[in-house]
């Protein structure tokens, strides 16, 4: 079966197919999917802007309606779906399945947004004029997701611009389009009128660049590399477009001297190597307090040694494959790099054999790095983390807040004091205590700081910052 993009209410072939490859065992196909040019994308803009004043205009209720009704069927499936998810990406059984129904309520959360956008109304300082200000939608918006997490990042950028009113072109990542394409089919028959959404896959240099260019698309939400955030934010803030960017980290967790050492092992083993260590919210890099530093390393070693790496559907997997051949080489060539610096790697970073052809990495720790390291500066988006050691709390804060990137941070500790004073210091736009940095709930907001992020942030009720226009009107009574 040939799964198609959906163009102006219609499923549509490509000018070429995508297979989609599980990276447990490469001979197995998941799926093929049409791959779109440039010019069936400029179609889905155009449906798109086309649909997009009915629907601004349309009821919240009909929004919030079809929203849960997606929600409804996500979290029904979640099994089928959860599937799917760790067949394409590589994540665990119990993550995908987590991911699909974390998707199902970002949708349920934004069909109750769909009813609560608010607005103002102030006393004017000119007598007999009434002041009101409303939120109203920004036209079409486009929304280009990553590999990581291919059902909850599309969820949670399609449901609140859906929700505010917007008409969406969404463009998944080539190497996940299973889950996209499934999320896409339950939101067609949820009731969504024609062009106002529309699913567009294919390579970023067409689709994506079409959706960047066009001067119909009025706001652009991206999460991936740095570099292309980077980029497309240039292009689009000189066309007068709106942008939120979502891009890269190189998360610190401090581990004091107090911490509970069981707490603090398992925060770091789950930021740091679960989920393949693919999340832009990883500790990768732990910054330890010298009198812990022996027994800690120690007690995450024998920890990681007892980690099961297999294919990601397998009972009792803690960790499955990197999702591609290009990403593997990338994560074992950091630890080479990491090993001429000085590091020494206490334990993994070898490619693994698991009986099928697969994509499987053995968790890596390096120990005596520096901060001044490629591999403490330079986002590896793999299961590997160093150690940093430091002589006291004032140099572990120093050093968290030492990069360019500012998404996530966590410290370890059973002080009341230390844990104040980094919440108020970390540079971070997200801050944990004794909790893994990876790891956050659908109804709070998300983002960074510095490299990381930039434009207003995303989920929960601050979404509405990115999706709607701020309107004031003046009324002479």
């Amino acid at each position: 079966m040939l799964h198609r993009n959906y163009i102006g209410g219609e499923w549509v072939e490509g000018v070429a197919t995508n297979l989609n490859i599980n990276p447990s065992n490469l001979d197995d196909v998941v799926g093929e999917y049409a791959s779109a040019d440039a010019s069936q994308t400029e179609a889905a803009i155009a449906a798109a802007h086309a649909a997009f004043p009915t629907w601004a205009a349309s009821s919240p209720e009909v929004r919030s309606d079809i929203l849960d009704r997606v929600g409804t069927e996500l979290l029904a499936r979640k099994d089928e779906l959860g599937r799917l998810l760790s067949l394409e990406e590589g994540k665990t059984l119990p993550e995908g399945i987590g991911e699909v129904v974390r998707a199902g309520r970002v949708f349920k959360f934004f069909a109750g947004e769909a009813l609560r956008l608010t607005g103002d109304r102030l006393a004017s300082v000119r007598a007999g004029v009434d002041v009101e200000i409303v939120r109203e939608p920004e036209g079409v918006v486009g929304l280009i997701t990553p590999w990581n997490f291919p059902i909850a990042i599309p969820a949670w950028k399609i449901a609140p611009a859906l929700a505010y009113g917007n008409t969406v072109v969404f463009k998944p990542a080539d190497l996940v389009p299973g889950s996209a394409w499934a999320l896409s089919e339950i939101i067609t028959r949820a009731g969504v009128p024609v062009g106002v959404f529309n699913l567009v896959m294919g390579p970023g240099s067409q689709v994506g660049n079409a959706i960047v260019r066009s001067p119909l698309v009025r706001a652009l939400s991206f999460t991936g590399s740095v570099p292309v955030g980077r980029r497309l934010a240039g292009d689009l803030v000189a066309r007068g477009a709106k942008i939120q960017l979502e891009m890269g980290g190189k998360n610190p967790l401090i581990v004091l001297d107090d911490a509970d050492l069981k707490v603090a092992v398992e925060c770091a083993v789950n930021g740091a190597f679960f989920s393949t260590g693919q999340r832009c919210t990883a500790s990768s890099r732990l910054i330890v307090q010298e009198g812990i530093h022996d027994r800690f390393v120690a007690a995450l070693k024998e920890r990681m040694a007892g980690l099961k790496v297999d294919d990601a559907l397998k009972p009792g997997t803690d960790i499955g494959p990197v999702v591609s051949r290009s990403q593997l080489e990338q994560d074992i060539g950091y630890v080479d790099i990491g090993r001429k610096e000085g590091a020494k790697v206490v334990i993994g970073g070898e490619a693994l054999d698991r009986g099928t052809p697969g994509h499987y990495m053995a968790p890596a720790l390096l120990t005596e790095t520096s901060n001044d390291m490629r591999v403490n500066r330079e986002e590896i988006f793999g299961p590997v983390a160093t150690v940093i050691r430091v002589r006291d709390y004032e140099e572990a804060v120093s050093i968290a807040n030492d990069t360019e990137f500012g998404l996530s941070s966590g410290i370890c500790t059973t002080s009341l004091k230390y844990a104040g004073d980094f919440k108020k210091r970390s540079s971070a736009g997200m801050v944990m205590v004794n909790l893994p940095t990876a790891g956050v709930d659908y109804h709070t907001p998300f983002g960074g700081r510095k490299g990381s992020s930039y434009g207003p942030r995303e989920q929960g009720a601050y979404a509405r910052e990115f999706y709607t226009a701020v309107k004031i009107a003046y009324t002479l009574g």
